[in-house]
C-alpha cells in the first residue's frame, strides 16, 4: 500500500474539484505523514491584514537590504542571504560574545495561484512582503438563475 493510498486527503478528494495540485503539494510537504522538520531560522510571522491582505515579517537582525534577496517564481516566495562575507572584528574592538546570528540562510513559502506578491520592505531588523489575495469576478459569490 502506498502513502498515496492511505493519505488523509483521498479521503478528500471525491468532494473536491479541481484540488489536485493543492493536495499533491500537501502530500509532499507532509511526507511519510509527518511534517518535515525545518529550519526556524530566521523566525518569522504570517500576518492576515485585512480581507484579502498578508504580510510575511522575517525576522533579519545583522542584515541590511543588500544583503537579502527575495524572489518569487513559479508560486514559490524565496528569502535568502546574498554571499556577504562578513568581518567579525572592528578595528580596536574585540568581539567577546556573538549573540547575533549572521549566518546564510534560504526559506520559501507556496504561494496559491490567486494571491499577487508585493513590495517588500527593510525596516528595523524586520523585512516585510506584503501579499493580496486577487479574487476574479468569476470566483465571487453570485446569484444563479433557475430557468
Amino acid at each position: 500500500m502506498t502513502s498515496k493510498e492511505i493519505s488523509i486527503f483521498n479521503s478528500l478528494r471525491p468532494f473536491s474539484i479541481g484540488f489536485d495540485d493543492m493536495f499533491e503539494q500537501f502530500e509532499s510537504m507532509l511526507g511519510n505523514g509527518s511534517l518535515a522538520i525545518h529550519n526556524n531560522y530566521p523566525p518569522y510571522n504570517i500576518r492576515k491584514a485585512g480581507n484579502d491582505k498578508y504580510a510575511i515579517e522575517i525576522a533579519v537582525a545583522g542584515f541590511n537590504k543588500d544583503d537579502v534577496e527575495v524572489e518569487y517564481e513559479d508560486n514559490l516566495l524565496t528569502i535568502k542571504t546574498k554571499d556577504v562575507k562578513r568581518s567579525e572584528k572592528k578595528e580596536g574592538d574585540e568581539l567577546i560574545h556573538k549573540g547575533i546570528s549572521q549566518r546564510s540562510f534560504a526559506r520559501s513559502f507556496s504561494i496559491a495561484d490567486d494571491v499577487k506578491v508585493g513590495e517588500a520592505r527593510l525596516k528595523d531588523g524586520l523585512l516585510t512582503i506584503n501579499c493580496e489575495k486577487i479574487v476574479p469576478d468569476y470566483k465571487k459569490k453570485r446569484l444563479i438563475e433557475i430557468r
